[in-house]
């Protein structure tokens, strides 16, 4: 389905400029945005991936990852073709990168309100905006939340983080929580690698931990291109800048894509990466993609009990009182259902 898109503005000769993503294309009649699937049409821009699903699945939130919202819980999982990256290490790449390597649109074409009847049946608490970019299926995802939310389901992007401010202010009302790539701290990364730039990113995370919106960060560690000592520091860092709750997911790269020759990271590496965080005063850092290694379990910052025990994607014991810890009562900050029946977000 089409659907004419938000957040663009008329440019002279019928071309337009789409305001979703940082790279602010100017496109020009009938040729189509970076992300490969928002098009002008006689100086309009239309979104050629409303309603159209090419995943939809239902995960535990800890796969997105999410370790501080609704623990144990699932995830109503949808997405649609295309994004404005071309990660060279992409994981879901004949999905992402479908519209520009063949200009296909493919899916099955699901209205916002069934999508949300879909969740609701599934007994999901949430759904999740993921596996490609949110930001370029943005009119889907934007109906799906207000839908959502008048329901009693919440709303949670898994993102690249290069919105636009103006896709952040609008989404905002409807948005519980984002995780987000944080993929690098090198802006020559992000241009090499991912045909993007770093800055973007980093303002997004701010306005989101500004806006109230429940931030947690992925990077995903691959050898000898991101993994130094000083460039982990950097992140660990502007994440502690952000807000020391901020949970920090370190992830263990195998190869993907067009890095098919890298190896995967050492476990030993993740662990340096987990220290560096720690030192920089970060409350919740985790390592990922490593199913048996203690590293995906949380614990009390105050006095180190293990709150939530985790395997893998598998949640095994969640030792909370509401949203504290059952040793200590301190805190726990994240999304969680208290006993009263109302949302926290600390």
């Amino acid at each position: 389905m089409i659907k004419e898109a938000m957040l663009f503005e008329k440019l002279a000769d019928h071309r337009v400029r789409c305001n979703l993503c940082e790279h602010r294309c100017t496109i020009k009649p009938d040729k189509r945005g970076i992300c490969g699937v928002r098009e002008n049409k006689n100086g309009i821009l239309y979104s050629l991936v409303y309603g159209t699903l090419i995943a939809e699945h239902i995960d535990p939130i800890e796969k997105k990852p999410f370790f501080h919202v609704y623990p144990g819980s699932a995830s109503y999982s949808i997405a649609a073709v295309g994004c404005n990256f071309n990660c060279e290490f992409c994981q879901n790449h004949e999905i992402s990168q479908m519209p520009r390597s063949t200009m296909m649109i493919m899916g099955e074409d699901i209205p916002p309100a069934e999508i949300v009847a879909r969740a609701k049946k599934s007994k999901s608490k949430t759904i999740a905006y993921t596996y490609t970019e949110p930001t370029v299926y943005f009119e889907l995802a934007y109906e799906t939340a207000q839908i959502a939310q008048k329901q009693g389901l919440q709303n949670v992007f898994v993102t690249n983080g290069f919105m636009s401010p103006a896709a952040i202010e609008t989404i905002s009302p409807f948005l519980t929580a984002a995780n987000v790539d944080l993929k690098s701290f090198s802006d020559d990364f992000y241009k090499k690698q991912c045909g993007a730039r770093l800055q973007p990113v980093l303002d997004s995370l701010q306005k989101m931990k500004q806006m109230g919106i429940w931030v947690e960060i992925t990077t995903l560690l691959i050898p000898s291109l991101n993994d130094s000592d000083e460039e982990l520091k950097d992140i660990a860092n502007f994440i502690a800048s952000l807000g020391k709750e901020t949970p920090w997911h370190i992830s263990r790269f195998h190869p993907q894509f067009k890095m098919m020759n890298m190896p995967v990271t050492p476990i030993s590496s993740l662990h340096r990466a987990v220290e560096i965080g720690k030192q920089a005063g970060l409350k919740y850092v985790y390592s990922g993609n490593v199913p048996g290694d203690d590293g995906e379990s949380t614990y009390c910052f105050n006095c180190g009990y293990c709150l939530i025990e985790r395997y893998g994607f598998r949640v095994k014991n969640i030792r909370l009182e509401g949203n504290k810890c059952n040793r200590c009562g301190t805190k726990l900050e994240g999304v969680f259902q208290t006993g009263s029946n109302h949302d926290y977000i600390g």
